[in-house]
């Protein structure tokens, strides 16, 4: 029934730094950016490699996450890289703290958690 994931969607505070972070620290590549002024608010749409999207919403103070990262809903957002190592070593560049480097028990990949400029959990995962 179901093909693949199409898109997630992420609401951020600031949507410039967001933009930044998304576009220039870690390369999304921008396909439609609207303001809907009645929503003071700013949707831009990000492709990965894959063809798979991320929404980047803004909206005038939203609410905090309740809790890191058990929140109920979506717990983090994971991306498949060729090099977990490398792309820690890229988002260090960028002043961005990420945990260590990990190892799946189950899979034995490399993986890495970081977050967004809103504290979003994101993960690194090997391919």
């Amino acid at each position: 029934m179901l093909a693949g994931i199409h898109h997630a969607a992420i609401i951020c505070r600031d949507y410039e730094k967001s933009k930044h972070f998304y576009v220039e620290i870690l390369g999304l590549t921008p396909l439609a950016e609207h303001y809907r002024e009645a929503r003071d608010s700013y949707k831009l749409d990000l492709q990965l490699p894959d063809l798979s999207q991320l929404e980047l919403f803004s909206f005038p103070s939203p609410p905090a996450r309740p809790s890191y990262p058990e929140a109920c809903g979506l717990r983090h957002l994971a991306f498949r890289v060729e090099s977990v190592s490398h792309c820690v070593a890229r988002l260090e560049r960028y002043g961005v703290a990420t945990e260590q480097i990990r190892i799946d028990e189950y899979t034995g990949k490399q993986y890495c958690f970081f977050s967004d400029p809103d504290g979003l959990p994101l993960e690194l995962y090997q391919l």
